[in-house]
């Protein structure tokens, strides 16, 4: 699913126009991404929370030459799912499969 379905699906279940939603969208968007610079976290109840995790540097291996090479430590954000969610499309996949 890309961004335009998603605001396709939104528009069509509001009645807003699609130049209205992609606006929603993309300020989500921008706000999650803005919050996350700042090292803020983002905990939406019933769907997830987004945080950034500090990763320690390293020693890594180039898989094509095999040569060692030292990756610095770096900030990533992440996205863990809610239990909810989780349970939701676990049901949902399970009934598609029997």
């Amino acid at each position: 699913m890309t961004k335009a379905d998603i605001v396709d699906t939104i528009a069509t279940a509001t009645g807003l126009t699609k130049v209205e939603t992609e606006a929603v969208v993309d300020g989500f968007i921008s706000t999650v991404i803005n919050a996350l610079k700042e090292g803020k976290n983002i905990e939406i109840r019933g769907f997830g929370s987004y945080k950034v995790k500090k990763r320690k540097g390293r020693v890594a291996r180039n898989p094509r030459t095999g040569e060692q090479v030292m990756v610095n430590e770096h900030w990533v954000p992440l996205f863990k799912v809610s239990k909810e969610v989780k349970s939701l499309v676990n049901e949902n996949l399970q009934k598609g499969q029997s």
